[in-house]
């Protein structure tokens, strides 16, 4: 009893001992990535939407060496990255990994050029099968906790036998080196290792360090206590309801739903969400053998867990309704986002699982009251339940790769102001990068007030990468301001801006400035 007291505490502890996080988003860098420099900078800075750990942090130079020589500091959103000062001229890259507070790795590259720009290329992270390793433990994990703590937890409070206990047996299996070698693949993700280095310590120490290593560990613990309640001993059933409750911790404690504010709505959110799959899920295996041969009890458990059933799926779909509309924050993400994708996906399997469950609470479990020959018909509905169900647990799985919409921040257009004593010119281009821009100019007299143009011409030009200028007309739109759209520049670097307003048949105001554009 003792400890069955100590073990319900470290789940409960360790559940709802996680701070604030979300995902983080890289939202400015200094100097600008694209900049051309005459000189190199002191140090590269990264700032993030919230506050990340360092994962691995590289600095390859115009030569394409990788430098051991560079200094990274983190503060808070910010990391500092010291660069060398013989960095050579050229193309200079600093390729990051950093750790979100949702555990979640957040990967890119910074370049920049001093002098000349060269072909130096960010380097190539080789994948090596290691997205395939994370999604196949992430899938027997779920299968480990759904089906596997969710069939001992019916087998314990609703069924009352261990008939039908073998797949859970099995999931548990699975499940518990899953979460183990999951654990070690998020720390190979974040430090941008190979497969081969999960025997070294470095992944695992960084994995520990995230909110998914107690994650895992209440998820491990779930588990054993699962196999253990399997024994036929008078704590038996008060372990299976331990284990249950750690399913609902363990996904509560770490990840993209669990860490969305308002936290205080979506951890017992998703905590319910996971109790609600797990009960639901984890009875179809020993329903299915419970109808495959039904004896004088099949009926009783059958009405019993439907009748539960009932106020599990209503609670199942209101938070999960709960949790879509926090992370995909507007309707149209669920075809424009690939994260909204998984979860159409997902939302059209679970209204098949619906429509079978109420076919079988509604049509087939009375049928069996009047007829044992209606088992077959049920066993067959409850298979096709669980095939559905692994397909979701699949689809899901995806969810690890794709952050949700609510954490993808916007472009912030590039900005310029030039001005002179007759005038003032504003210009907005977005995205603000190489490719196809478009120019937003409002004109103001130098005073500060509208100035009326007659016609308005943007001019560019890229000297340095022989663009000569390409003049192209703007056009005035209902806002007031005058519009260029889609500017093709080809190439990132410092563009020279030339606007030209014509104010009267024989005034014509012309203002220059350079774009940095990345």
């Amino acid at each position: 009893m003792r400890l069955l007291a100590t073990l319900a505490t470290l789940l409960i502890v360790v559940g709802f001992a996680t701070g604030a996080s979300a995902h983080a988003a890289l939202v400015a860098v200094e100097p600008a990535s694209g900049s051309m420099l005459a000189s190199a900078p002191k140090a590269v800075v990264l700032r993030f939407n919230e506050a990340v750990t360092p994962g691995a942090v590289q600095l390859i130079d115009g030569t394409g060496r990788a430098r051991d020589d560079v200094r990274v500091d983190a503060s808070g959103e910010a990391i500092s990255v010291a660069v060398p000062p013989d960095l050579p001229q050229g193309t200079a890259v600093v390729s990051y990994r950093v750790i979100s507070q949702d555990g979640h790795p957040i990967a890119g590259s910074v370049v920049f050029s001093i002098g000349v720009p060269t072909g130096t290329k960010p380097p190539v992270n080789p994948d090596s099968g290691l997205s395939a390793l994370i999604w196949l433990t992430r899938v027997g994990l779920y299968l480990g906790l759904f089906v596997g703590v969710g069939g001992v937890l019916f087998a314990r409070w609703i069924a009352w036998s261990m008939t039908g206990t073998t797949v859970p047996r099995v999931a548990l299996a699975v499940g518990l080196p899953s979460a183990v070698v999951s654990l070690g693949a998020l720390g190979l993700d974040l430090l941008g290792l190979p497969p081969a280095a999960l025997a070294t310590m470095a992944p695992w120490k960084v994995a520990f360090a995230t909110t998914a290593g107690p994650a895992s560990l209440v998820a491990i613990a779930a588990m054993l206590l699962a196999l253990v309640a399997l024994r036929s001993a008078w704590y038996a059933r008060a372990l299976a309801f331990i284990a249950f409750i750690g399913v609902g911790l363990s996904l509560a404690m770490t990840g993209h739903a669990a860490t969305a504010p308002p936290e205080m709505l979506m951890r017992p959110a998703i905590f319910l969400h996971g109790l609600g799959v797990a009960f639901w899920i984890g009875a179809l295996a020993p329903l299915v053998a419970l109808v495959s041969k039904p004896t004088a009890t099949t009926l009783p458990v059958v009405n019993r867990f439907s009748h539960i059933a009932v106020p599990v799926v209503a609670t199942l779909a209101l938070t999960g309704l709960v949790l879509a509309i926090v992370q995909l924050e507007r309707l149209s993400a669920l075809v424009e986002t690939r994260y909204g994708l998984v979860l159409s996906i997902k939302l059209a399997l679970v209204l098949v699982l619906l429509a079978l469950a109420a076919l079988n609470r509604f049509h087939l479990t009375p049928a069996l009251a009047r007829d044992h020959e209606a088992a077959s018909a049920l066993k067959r509905s409850i298979l096709f339940e669980c095939a559905i169900a692994l397909i979701i647990f699949a689809v899901v799985a995806g969810w690890r790769f794709t952050p949700p919409p609510r954490t993808i921040v916007p472009e912030t257009p590039l900005a310029i102001h030039i001005h002179s004593d007759k005038a003032m010119f504003q210009v907005l281009v977005s995205p603000g990068k190489a490719g196809v821009d478009d120019f937003v100019l409002q004109l103001m007299t130098g005073e500060g007030t509208p100035l009326a143009a007659k016609e308005v011409t943007l001019t560019l030009s890229l000297p340095e990468r022989g663009i000569e200028p390409m003049e192209r007309g703007a056009s005035l739109g209902p806002d007031g301001y005058w519009h260029v759209r889609k500017v093709e520049l080809p190439f990132a670097g410092r563009w020279h801006v030339r606007i030209d307003a014509l104010v009267t048949d024989f005034e014509r105001i012309a203002l220059e400035d350079e774009l940095e554009v990345a």
